[in-house]
């Protein structure tokens, strides 16, 4: 018996022995494509010669210095790279050990900075349903993820109320545009600003491109437009939570860049380390950043492993074989492959409502009946079916339930490495096809 807490207690997961690439080797001896890169992170693959030297040489210079009192090489040039040019008008970096940390750090950093300009009164966020910002309490209270919120939705802060998402195949009227879609949802915004007080609210927070809960899910045109400007009417920042969506993932460094806005505090994570190290952090817009600088001249907030130089090598490392090596070029060529293939494969499925997403950052939502969009009925947990029978096959992928409200949908994701080859996307989908009609056999 494993003395580990695992995620579940029905079944100890496989072990993994090593990883090269796109794949890892298991004990069992079995050879498994990394389909998702875990949960949209190991973006470089495993075994990566280059971030592994660059994390040897830091731990041999200093593995560890503590920043109230120290700062370190790495970190500085890694904030260096990523804010080269303030693209986005984003000028500082805050770097910490995971998403649900840095998605507190932006919490804090925004109701300080308001603090900071004489507005305590701003005590309230809004967020949107079906999201999710990570797994601390903070984080978890401004996420929108009803099943992962339940059991500990009586210690939950109220200061955080949700809008409805911009999910189109689900929630977007048959009469509807694009474009009156997206207006509809800008004006409940607008609304909910009205119901709290735009002089209370700190801050709307949201995924560019929506992660895990609902698969993938990238806005109707216009949309972040229209909440940017709601935002700035109103005097309150713009939180962009891109931990799965971001760091190239969609084809873009980020996934603001193909909305044409940006936001005032960003979070990222997953991308940026590749795994290879546990790292997540905000970058800062311009006003932010002077407000503090201006003011108290300190970030009420810190870490002990806040900006770990050995983490911040990894990701530094990881940065620049992305840009060296040209890979967002690759995740937009093999992103296209990866859709066109899908819909090859599935267009037509009859249990396949949806596919969606961008660059190599992909989903298919499940149904019973396409015609209706009606999902399975959640007991048959047909999201965790396909990921036994794709990992039987050799395929690692992510799967969730709970897409449409928390309790009924199901969809997987697929986010392989950015260094993934046609060969590589073909048998994705090829293992992906079989599991997925193996699956639905079972039912």
């Amino acid at each position: 018996m494993s003395r580990l807490l695992h995620r579940s207690f029905e079944a100890p997961p496989p072990m993994v022995e090593s990883g090269r690439g796109i794949w890892l080797r298991l004990a069992s001896g079995q050879e498994v494509l990394d389909g998702s890169g875990g949960a949209a992170v190991a973006c470089l693959g495993h075994g990566h010669e280059r971030v592994i030297a660059a994390i040897e040489a830091q731990s041999r210079r200093v593995a560890y210095a503590h920043t109230s009192l120290f700062s370190s090489h790495p970190a500085e040039d890694l904030a260096d790279l990523l804010l080269a040019g303030e693209s986005g008008d984003l000028t500082h970096a805050f770097f910490v050990s995971s998403g649900s940390e840095a998605m507190e750090a932006a919490l804090k950093l925004a109701r300080q900075y308001f603090v900071e300009r004489g507005e305590p009164e701003r005590t309230r966020f809004i967020a949107r349903r079906q999201s999710y910002h990570g797994n601390t309490l903070g984080a978890l209270a401004a996420g929108g993820n009803r099943a992962r919120r339940a059991l500990y939705e009586p210690i939950l802060s109220p200061v955080f109320s949700h809008v409805s998402p911009c999910f189109a195949y689900r929630f977007q009227r048959v009469e509807e545009t694009e474009a009156d879609y997206a207006a509809r949802l800008a004006a409940e915004l607008e609304a909910e600003f009205r119901r709290l007080g735009p002089h209370r609210v700190i801050a709307f927070i949201a995924e560019p491109v929506v992660g895990a809960t609902t698969g993938c899910v990238p806005p109707a045109a216009g949309y972040f437009r229209a909440v940017r400007e709601i935002c700035q009417r109103h005097g309150a920042l713009l939180i962009l939570d891109e931990v799965m969506c971001g760091m190239g993932r969609t084809g873009t460094l980020h996934a603001w860049e193909q909305e044409e806005i940006s936001p005032d505090i960003q979070v990222i994570a997953k991308g940026l380390g590749g795994g290879y190290q546990p790292i997540g952090g905000i970058l800062i817009g311009r006003r932010v950043a002077a407000s503090l600088a201006g003011g108290t001249g300190r970030f009420v907030h810190g870490h002990t492993y806040q900006a770990h130089p050995v983490a911040c090598a990894a990701a530094l490392a990881v940065q620049q074989v992305i840009k060296e090596d040209n890979l967002l070029a690759n995740v937009r060529d093999m992103g296209a492959r990866l859709e066109a293939s899908l819909i090859e494969r599935f267009g037509n499925h009859p249990q396949v409502g949806d596919i969606r997403g961008r660059g190599l950052f992909r989903a298919l939502e499940f149904v019973s009946e396409r015609s209706t969009k009606t999902p399975f009925a959640p007991g048959l947990k047909l999201h965790e079916r396909v990921k036994d029978k794709a990992l039987a096959f050799g395929l690692a992928i992510y799967p969730m339930g709970g897409t449409i409200d928390g309790k009924a949908g199901d969809h997987i994701i697929i986010a392989p490495p950015y260094t993934i080859d046609e060969s590589g996307i073909d048998l994705i989908v090829s293992r992906l096809r079989a599991a997925v009609d193996a699956a639905l056999a079972s039912l």
